[in-house]
């Protein structure tokens, strides 16, 4: 380790390198060690970032018992902005439904840009060449309708959450984007109460009948973590209640605010929404 020129580098400069750091390729080589020891485990696959993480564990199998192991690695898959998949970046989506919904799923899928959809259709769909040839080339005719990124999200969504979710998703994402013109009023009740994916809170009814400041409202939901982060969010222009952005933080939310006397339906950012229910009495 002390060899390496990564290491030298770190420890010799200002910053240094913490033990974690240090210590985690040491750790991931005793893993696949022991895989090897344990499980008969002779390959490990990773990204190319790991090459010198999985590489240790190899010199370790040779010194320890002689062994023979090997590494694959394949390109890292990154986004456009640069970012890597991965469970340590922010914005990141969960296979698992109870991490990230299917509508979520979807819904980050849907929001990729055109370069990063045209390279993760051909990585992550079974799509035929020439079908994906020809979605991309009528996605260039008429950029506007995004049919690469539907046809991207409807494909993964299908794959990892199954039709039925995935046309859930769908049909949340048009009741909520599809006709941002409209009024509020043209979502029926059923229409908020059958929404999938979209994050639901109670509230109790006497909260807003004395009124409730936004931010504490938003804070004390759990929509925003802190009502600083909530006053800064909605300072920016940020926040929506009923389709209409919230100009100032010091509205009070009263009855006069729900929805079929029971819902209030809350954006946050482009396409977080959050459903905020009155508790039956």
């Amino acid at each position: 380790m002390m060899a390496k020129d990564s290491v030298k580098k770190r420890i010799e400069g200002e910053s240094g390198i913490s033990y974690t750091e240090f210590a985690y390729q040491l750790m991931q080589a005793y893993d696949f060690y022991w895989l090897y020891q344990h499980k008969q485990c002779k390959l490990q696959m990773g990204g190319s970032d790991q090459w010198g993480n999985m590489t240790t564990g190899t010199e370790l199998i040779r010194r320890k018992c002689g062994g023979e192991a090997f590494v694959f690695t394949n390109p890292l898959i990154t986004k456009s902005d640069g970012g890597k998949f991965g469970k340590t970046e922010a914005g990141n989506i969960w296979l698992d439904p109870a991490k990230t919904s299917p509508y979520q799923f979807y819904q980050f899928w849907l929001n990729t840009s055109d370069n990063d959809a045209t390279r993760w259709i051909k990585l992550f769909t079974f799509l035929a060449q020439e079908e994906i040839e020809k979605i991309i080339s009528l996605h260039e005719q008429n950029p506007a309708a995004r049919l690469l990124q539907r046809t991207l999200a409807a494909e993964i969504t299908s794959f990892v959450h199954g039709q039925d979710e995935m046309s859930k998703a769908i049909e949340t994402t048009e009741k909520l984007f599809s006709n941002q013109q409209a009024p509020i009023e043209s979502l029926s009740e059923a229409d908020l109460e059958q929404i999938q994916g979209v994050v639901k809170v109670e509230i109790e009814r006497n909260i807003l009948r004395d009124g409730v400041d936004i931010i504490t409202l938003l804070a004390n939901t759990g929509i925003f973590p802190s009502k600083g982060e909530a006053r800064k969010t909605t300072q920016g222009g940020g926040v929506s209640i009923n389709r209409k952005k919230v100009e100032t933080v010091d509205i009070k939310v009263t009855e006069s605010f729900l929805l079929h006397n029971r819902y209030i339906l809350v954006q946050k950012g482009k396409k977080n929404y959050f459903l905020i229910t009155v508790k039956a009495v």
